[in-house]
């Protein structure tokens, strides 16, 4: 390849470059807006052009947050119900994407159409079959009626299904003649194989079950039982004129837990989406 083709390709790469950091950028500011917002004063927060550094910064408005709504105790239900979600998904997902990628039973591809199908379904068409079901097993209004539903992942059975489908089948075989059964093939050899697929599908889970609103504000009536995003919408009606800032710190203590563990796991998340990708 002779000079002018590779100061090209430099070229393209720089160009490519620059358009992958200005998208980043545009994706970022909106977060970056809401920390500055929350940590500026009223009167500062909603300036035209807006303000990218608060001067002077104020923790004054996260200090507000727990006089207008119980804040530590819907944290803490969110907290749980997405624990016990992400932990009951991951194992049912584990075992249906174990069945449907290594067992051969009757109707299995069918089945797992079937399964497919009900990704295209809206949850808000399956509210009131669930709702008569949790009244007539006496859940309504508990943390149960949120994460039982939640249990089978119709995702998480796919996205693990092709992950496991790219781990040699020559490994279960070698098991097989060492007298394993599926069960400790399963949790043995294949689960610590796909542990990026877990991480990510655990991400995904838990960001889906944190900032689910539509479900726990059909289920849940008592105070005590609410979660961070009805809380936040408690909150907004709450505020009233108030400063809109108290709302926006609100809404950071919620965003920033999600941050953090993406940031934590990031690695792991982004090569099992790209290994899946592949693999599938």
């Amino acid at each position: 390849m002779n000079g002018p083709a590779l100061n090209g390709v430099a070229l393209k790469g720089r160009l490519l470059d620059l358009v992958l950091v200005l998208g980043g950028l545009l994706m970022i500011a909106p977060l970056v807006w809401l920390i500055v917002t929350a940590l500026s004063q009223p009167i500062d927060a909603f300036q035209l052009p807006p303000r990218w550094i608060p001067r002077p910064p104020t923790l004054e408005n996260f200090q507000q947050v727990p006089d207008l709504i119980p804040f530590a105790r819907m944290a803490w239900n969110s907290l749980q119900i997405a624990l016990i979600t992400t932990a009951g998904s991951l194992l049912t997902s584990a075992l249906a994407a174990y069945a449907f990628s290594r067992l051969r039973f009757p109707g299995r591809d069918q089945i797992f159409l079937v399964l497919l199908a009900a990704l295209v379904v809206p949850v808000q068409l399956t509210v009131v079959p669930v709702f008569i079901l949790m009244r007539w097993l006496h859940l309504v209004d508990t943390s149960v009626a949120i994460w039982l539903p939640a249990l089978v992942n119709v995702f998480g059975i796919f996205f693990l299904r092709q992950y496991i489908a790219s781990i040699p089948r020559e490994l279960d075989e070698a098991a097989i003649m060492d007298g394993a059964g599926h069960f400790w093939i399963l949790f043995r050899v294949i689960l610590p194989l796909a542990r990026p697929g877990l991480t990510a599908l655990g991400i995904f889970v838990f960001e889906a079950s944190w900032n689910n609103f539509f479900w726990p504000y059909i289920f849940l009536s008592s105070p005590e039982k609410m979660t961070l995003p009805v809380g936040l919408v408690s909150l907004q009606g709450a505020m009233g004129g108030g400063p809109a800032v108290v709302l926006f710190a609100a809404i950071t203590l919620v965003v920033l837990p999600i941050l953090v563990l993406f940031l934590i796991f990031q690695r792991s998340f982004i090569a099992s989406i790209a290994s899946t990708g592949l693999r599938a």
